[in-house]
């Protein structure tokens, strides 16, 4: 039996509180403790404090043991976390084992998680692309999911607001179906790349290829300065940590400027339980927590909970939060917490070789590469399956060194490698279609080392990701044709759901409250001062990276709970 702490509640009060110190909690917690909020930060993982706690940030290849590779013991340990693409010799300290937090796979689901201050912030892909109406819109036009309450004029300032906190390297592209931002100078493409976006401007005019838009400091130092950000290096060893700060996350940006303001605390290894719900106030009033080292029971109250676990994570404390108003979960009346899953389809991709440029080379580095946005069932529907895919892009010249050499012959070998034809390849990117069939829910059995019931997961492909896939490689196969590629080779590596790092949904914003659980604020319908701005408030998926829409809902709702607390509303 959990023995609960109830001592002191005064101590234990706050303004705020923010489950969640990842990407949107950061961001969250900045804004409410900006606008004069005493905010509490809930973190179940340990404490890592920027440029201190980032053990192999510096170290060169031969300083690895395994010169950056996971050794077998710990793969076969770990089978899920191992197929992730950023778990390695030097960022394994940042990643969930998975035996440390268990969950039952209805279905395979590949879950990646990031228990530590700044939770993933430390550990993605750093793609940020805004969503336009053509996916704001999407559900009700092509009849799937529910109506967004939003749209993209209710959210471009946001939009911006975030992204000059942030630091975005981009192009303004002039684009409809990709909104252009608030751009630091973008980074520069591969020959390759700037002769297939070439090729498709002739040959596929309405398939533009660009560079991505990467949270990265390309520009406006003295501005990223008062943050103690410095600009990006290229050393692309960013989920390590970076020590310059050059890229986004919690870590380094959002906390360390919330803590500047004094309203800030944070209190780690901090598992939330539930939110406790007060059926006389008709409200919640605070949030249960379980000490992840002693099991120890804690309540912390506030006037306002942000929920910003992660995805499945806030889908599942939610379920957990039962009360007599809300005996299936909070905010439940509809039965709908925990239903309507999707993620990013990633399990296509295609390479091929180009004989030509051969006065080009690549050197250097770079955090990101060419990206094509969605061109497929854009402003109608053109095929047989809904919606569409993005496509990553990456062009490089191919290197061949001779290490067979001794001595002198060997130097002389890897100070002139020979360059070979030109590589090119592109990934997929597409949007799933939300179903209720795709689910999170508790386990009636079986719980984790902290008496909270374990995760059930169920969340498949489905027809319309296989006509998806289908339909990627051959575009893409024809695209490459027309721009001479040879030695095409496609791929399909099936893949669980999962790997993608793109879950969302199960806490859906709408319209209606007897179809979605969330309103266009991202507050509960039927708990206002609830509020759900992670990837489990998404009502579908688009095809573009998610975590520039999380941060931009999160410092939309934090601004609009602080204005309704001063109206005394909440």
């Amino acid at each position: 039996m959990v023995n609960i702490n109830n001592q002191g509640k005064e101590d234990h009060t706050y303004d705020a509180i923010v489950i969640g110190s990842g990407m949107s909690g950061g961001w969250s917690a900045k804004e409410l403790a900006e606008n004069g909020l005493k905010t509490l930060l809930l973190e179940r993982g340990r404490e890592v404090k920027h440029n201190v706690d980032y053990p192999t940030t510096n170290l060169q290849p031969y300083e690895l043991e395994h010169r950056g590779r996971v050794n077998h013991k710990v793969l076969a340990e770990n089978p899920i976390v191992g197929r992730c693409y950023a778990f390695k010799e030097d960022t394994e300290h940042f990643f969930v084992k998975d035996t440390e937090h268990p969950y039952i796979q209805e279905s395979p689901f590949d879950w990646i998680r990031g228990y530590q201050t700044g939770g993933r912030s430390l550990l993605w892909a750093r793609q940020v692309q805004r969503w336009s109406d053509f996916d704001f819109e999407g559900p009700a036009r092509d009849g799937f999911a529910v109506d967004w309450p939003i749209r993209y004029k209710d959210v471009a300032p946001w939009y911006s607001h975030v992204e000059k906190f942030v630091g975005v390297s981009g192009n303004p592209d002039g684009l409809e179906s990709l909104p252009d931002g608030e751009f630091l100078p973008p980074l520069e493409m591969t020959a390759m790349e700037e002769y297939f976006k070439n090729s498709m401007a002739k040959h596929y005019p309405d398939r533009p290829v660009i560079i991505g838009r990467c949270a990265h400091i390309t520009g406006n130092f003295e501005y990223y300065a008062q943050q103690g950000r410095g600009g990006c290096q290229n050393r692309t060893l960013c989920q390590r940590g970076c020590p310059f700060g050059g890229y986004f996350s919690s870590n380094s940006s959002t906390i360390p400027w919330a803590m500047k303001t004094g309203n800030l605390s944070i209190r780690h290894h901090s598992v939330v339980h539930s939110i406790i719900y007060d059926d006389e106030k008709g409200k919640a009033t605070g949030v249960r927590v379980i000490d992840a080292n002693t099991n120890t029971a804690t309540e912390y109250f506030a006037r306002i909970i942000f929920v910003n676990a992660g995805s499945i994570n806030s889908n599942l404390i939610l379920l957990n939060s039962t009360s007599s108003r809300f005996p299936e979960g909070l905010g439940n009346d509809n039965g709908l917490l925990g239903k309507y899953v999707a993620f990013h389809n990633y399990r296509a991709g295609i390479s091929g070789e180009y004989e030509g440029l051969k006065e080009y080379r690549t050197a250097g580095r770079r955090p990101t590469g060419g990206y094509i946005p969605r061109f497929r069932n854009l402003r109608q529907q053109e095929t047989d399956f809904l919606r569409g895919y993005a496509a990553g892009l990456s062009g490089h010249r191919r290197i061949h060194t001779d290490r067979s050499g001794v001595g002198q012959s060997l130097k002389d070998n890897l100070l002139n490698p020979k360059y070979g034809p030109w590589g090119i390849g592109s990934h997929m990117m597409g949007e799933t279609i939300p179903k209720e069939s795709n689910y999170v829910k508790l386990d009636q059995d079986k719980k984790d080392q902290w008496g909270i019931p374990q995760a059930r997961i169920n969340i498949q492909y489905d027809d319309n990701d296989e006509k998806m896939i289908a339909d990627y490689l051959e575009q893409m196969e024809d695209m490459f044709h027309r721009a001479g590629i040879t030695n095409i080779r496609k791929r399909d590596d099936k893949r669980a759901p999962g790997l993608d790092i793109h879950e969302m949904g199960g806490v859906r914003m709408g319209r209606d409250p007897k179809t979605s659980l969330l309103n266009k604020w991202n507050q509960f319908h039927n708990c206002p001062n609830v509020f759900v701005t992670d990837g489990a408030c998404m009502t579908s998926t688009s095809t573009q990276n998610p975590s520039l829409t999380y941060m931009m809902l999160s410092a939309r709702a934090a601004n609009y709970a602080v204005d309704e607390l001063k109206k005394m509303n909440l």
